[in-house]
């Protein structure tokens, strides 16, 4: 049971990374533009009432927004890791399994992320007892 969920939360993620690209492709957001102008040209759009007229507009402009919010996250996603992956390779004492952990899939980064944390807590209680071995004793 559990291969075939972990078969099938891969598959998963392969499909969310090709959507992620391909709605944040600017073809694609020129083959909705085109779709929503061939959609507003058609007769059948212009019989409605002017209340499903704005309706379907304000649908059209939704359906682009989509375009457009994923192309701006992809860039704003990208820059950010780059970023990010800039710092931790410039400082020697940083782990660099953190590089690149956007294409790591779901689990590699749980297991990452449990092993930051307990690295955090190891810290956190070496300093609990330094500040208890350099306070003063009443």
């Amino acid at each position: 049971m559990k291969r075939i969920y972990l078969y099938l939360e891969a598959l998963f993620e392969k499909l969310t990374s090709g959507a992620t690209v391909i709605l944040g492709n600017s073809i694609t957001f020129i083959i909705a533009v085109c779709t929503v102008l061939f959609w507003l040209t058609q007769k059948a759009f212009y019989k409605q009432s002017l209340h499903a007229c704005i309706g379907d507009a304000i649908l059209g402009i939704t359906f682009l927004s989509l375009f457009v919010i994923q192309k701006s996250f992809n860039k704003f996603s990208r820059s950010l890791h780059l970023k990010v992956n800039e710092l931790v390779a410039s400082h020697e004492p940083a782990s660099n399994a953190v590089i690149g952990v956007e294409k790591k899939t779901e689990n590699e980064i749980n297991e990452l992320s449990k092993e930051h944390h307990e690295l955090i807590e190891s810290i956190q209680k070496e300093k609990t007892k330094e500040d208890q071995s350099n306070s003063p004793t009443s």
